[in-house]
């Protein structure tokens, strides 16, 4: 988009993965005070909070699109829409809600453009996507490819619960508002991927779970 500086994580600085580990957290207030300067079209601000949500968006894209260009166009196509709904934003849920929301939305039109194909592996992330990475179970790379088949054949809802509470560490009360639905919604969409998961993982080759 023409004026807009936004770089793709393959350019961006914080592609040499020593910024993204040492970068500090920021607050919540802090991002909400970003997020003001954004919607005064604060290009520092904005390159601030890209830097902060870049790897975390990435990771969480991973999980819903398997290639890896797409899941880059989507990232930045996120921050677009962040760029110009910032004034939007009404401060009733987390900064980090609602832009995961916006990458829930996006993520899902991406991957239904893919035309069908066989399960594939999540790609693998960039060095710097992988920092302060939630669920230590995926540090095991055996475990890692096992969790990652049976993830690929949990329906796309049933997913992104377990990616929004393990990987994004969300409330239900969050992933509802994310992905539209109720919290009882979310908590049966759990309760399917839960005892799939535990069911493949022991190899006993479960049928696929209700959507």
């Amino acid at each position: 988009m023409p004026g807009l500086f936004l770089k793709t994580p393959r350019t961006h600085p914080i592609d040499t993965g020593a910024t993204a580990s040492s970068a500090s957290l920021l607050s919540e207030e802090q991002e909400r005070t970003l997020l003001h300067r954004v919607a005064a079209q604060d290009r520092q601000a904005f390159e601030t909070l890209y830097r902060q949500y870049a790897p975390r968006l990435y990771r969480y894209l991973s999980k819903l699109i398997p290639q890896p260009d797409l899941i880059e166009e989507v990232l930045d196509d996120v921050m677009v829409v962040v760029w110009q709904n910032a004034a939007c934003f009404d401060g009733t849920a987390r900064f980090s809600s609602w832009i995961l929301g916006i990458a829930y939305h996006k993520g899902l039109k991406a991957r239904a453009k893919l035309l069908k194909q066989p399960v594939e592996l999540p790609p693998s992330a960039p060095a710097w996507s992988q920092a302060n990475d939630p669920v230590e179970l995926l540090k095991h790379q055996d475990l890692q490819c096992e969790l990652a088949r049976a993830l690929a054949h949990l329906p796309p809802a049933q997913r992104t619960v377990v990616e929004l509470t393990f990987h994004q560490e969300c409330s239900y009360q969050e992933i509802a508002s994310i992905m539209g639905c109720p919290v009882n919604t979310v908590k049966t969409r759990m309760w399917h991927a839960r005892q799939y998961l535990t069911q493949a993982l022991a190899g006993l080759h479960p049928s696929p779970p209700p959507k």
